[in-house]
């Protein structure tokens, strides 16, 4: 009598309307974020391009600009630590 053993097998079964709609999902996600990206730089770009005036017009702040401060008697003392 010989006796047959069975062996567990496992199925490997891809579920394709699921992987479809993960892959349309990145997809779509992939796409949005690329549109917003471009957006972001083109109103970037557009205001780079205006006039202080323009920037005021629209209420956008300018930029800060770099202020040298200088104190009273600061050239004294730099001379003087010589």
């Amino acid at each position: 009598m010989m006796m047959e053993t069975e062996m567990a097998h496992t199925q490997y079964r891809v579920d394709r309307p699921r992987l479809l709609g993960l892959v349309l999902k990145t997809t779509a996600t992939a796409i949005a974020a690329l549109k917003t990206w471009q957006r972001t730089v083109s109103r970037r770009r557009a205001i780079a391009d205006m006039t202080p005036d323009r920037l005021r017009d629209i209420g956008h702040a300018e930029a800060p600009a770099p202020v040298l401060e200088i104190k009273a008697g600061l050239v004294t003392n730099l001379i003087s630590m010589r």
